[in-house]
């Protein structure tokens, strides 16, 4: 009783927890996860609930620990195989793997299970070793709320924020897995709400904290599931089969039910992906076998967190440094591209022309600041004007925009004037609001990189005694 207790007072928390964050619109996090983070989760989890299936498979309890735990618990005790286990389970399994070829998204899972209660009942198999999956309680539990101290929901707190999060990420994996596949778009919030409601009730009837469940969503699509009424049809059987046959169920050979579960997750192990990873973008490649070795030795939540850290970390990475483009102009136009990926563009005689391609703020503005310097400084010729087009930089800061000025005031000292041109609305207005615009030659929104080089080749040459009254 205390137990139980304690379990549907966790199943509360984590409904007011997913009811908050519900409240909060807190469901954007979860977009923090990049699919290079989802791709190696769902091979870990894969790989994760095989080594809880093969166990049952072969006809022996398993172990509950981490994947390497459980996999080494498993060969340990091979020797341990019933023979009538693994046939049952290997009918099972083969019947469902011909029936993914010949009759895809067909509910063969369903007549598999049947047929497992049918040969149990009829052979005897419990009397051969093979382990059934035992009774099944029958009816409804009765609603009511559990009966805990205060202190027991300060303890529990951990407890419910780490169920809430795993339960919140794997709804997430497989949420953005379907939408991908089928269309549509997963709305983390809404799923927030949906966990708040079933934790709610499961806490009323002193259950376990629940969420969508991978294995569970897998059989689903494997039997031909398509749209949320197949969740309503499954309740409806479910709640037919807990009031008047649930004493079926105990008949259940746990090799036929391990077999389905194997043939289920096998979709989520996506090497194809991981080679991909591996051929086009090592970085990402890195961050899913972070979470891929994360969860197969720390479990599903701190797996797929080490993974979201790490992506977070290669975000700030990236955003520190970001691409700044020395632009050309493009042949019989007034525009201007990125002359590295364009080599036909033109070069303007005594101009540089630049685009940071990012927004410019106090983690990043220096690099972009280092990268201009840096070109101009190996030029065999100095320039006489450098341009910095902000076009592509929606936000400049504070510090970014001191920084620019002390990097025009740099140019200005070694005689290459400094312009800055096309700055956005709020970029004109922190510019003009730092007192720097004039150090940047002046900035508006009329004139462009055209009008500015236009503007510059029509200019006459200063003369020698004028070059060096300026200086």
């Amino acid at each position: 009783m205390r137990f139980g207790a304690l379990a549907a007072g966790t199943a509360f928390l984590v409904s007011l927890i997913a009811f908050v964050a519900w409240l909060a619109r807190a469901g954007v996090m979860v977009h923090f996860i990049s699919e290079s983070v989802m791709t190696g989760f769902k091979c870990g989890v894969a790989l994760f609930l095989a080594s809880t299936q093969l166990p049952k498979l072969f006809g022996f309890h398993g172990a509950h620990g981490s994947f390497w735990g459980n996999t080494g618990f498993f060969l340990k005790h091979l020797n341990e195989t019933n023979s009538m286990s693994i046939l049952v389970g290997g009918i099972a399994l083969a019947l469902l793997v011909l029936a993914k070829i010949l009759f895809k998204h067909k509910p063969v899972a369903l007549f598999v299970v049947i047929g497992g209660i049918i040969a149990a009942s009829t052979l005897s198999l419990e009397t051969h070793g093979v382990k059934l999956i035992g009774a099944v309680p029958q009816g409804i539990p009765p609603l009511k709320v559990p009966s805990l101290y205060w202190r027991d929901l300060n303890e529990l707190l951990p407890l419910a924020l780490a169920c809430f999060l795993l339960g919140a990420v794997e709804t997430a994996a497989m949420g953005r897995m379907f939408a991908a596949k089928y269309g549509g778009r997963f709305d983390a919030n809404q799923e927030n709400l949906a966990l708040a409601a079933s934790n709610l009730f499961a806490g009323l009837g002193g259950g376990l904290p629940v969420s969508g469940g991978t294995s569970q969503s897998l059989v689903n699509e494997e039997g031909g599931a398509k749209t949320p009424l197949s969740t309503v049809l499954s309740a409806v059987f479910i709640l037919m089969v807990v009031l008047f046959f649930s004493r079926l169920l105990s008949a259940l050979p746990q090799p036929v039910l391990a077999a389905v579960v194997l043939v289920a997750i096998a979709g989520l192990l996506n090497l194809s992906t991981l080679k991909e990873l591996w051929l086009n973008d090592r970085s990402e490649f890195v961050v899913a076998m972070a979470a891929f070795a994360g969860v197969l030795t720390f479990g599903l939540l701190r797996g797929v967190m080490l993974g979201a850290l790490i992506s977070l970390v290669q975000l700030v990475r990236i955003s520190s440094r970001p691409h700044v483009a020395f632009l050309g102009r493009i042949p019989g136009t007034r525009r201007f591209s990125d002359r590295d990926r364009h080599a036909d563009n033109e070069l303007i005689p005594n101009v540089m022309i630049f685009r940071p391609e990012s927004a410019l703020v106090y983690f990043n503005v220096d690099n972009v600041c280092d990268a201009i310097l840096s070109r101009v400084r190996v030029e065999a010729t100095s320039p006489k004007l450098v341009v910095l087009d902000l076009s592509a930089a929606p936000l400049v800061d504070m510090q970014s925009a001191h920084t620019l000025a002390s990097t025009a005031d740099e140019l200005s000292a070694i005689g290459i004037r400094f312009q800055a041109v096309e700055p956005r609305s709020a970029v004109r207005d922190r510019f003009r609001h730092e007192s720097v615009d004039s150090k940047l030659g002046g900035v508006n929104r009329f004139t462009s990189v055209a009008d500015v080089i236009d503007h510059f080749v029509g200019e006459p040459e200063p003369s020698a005694e004028a070059v060096k009254s300026e200086r």
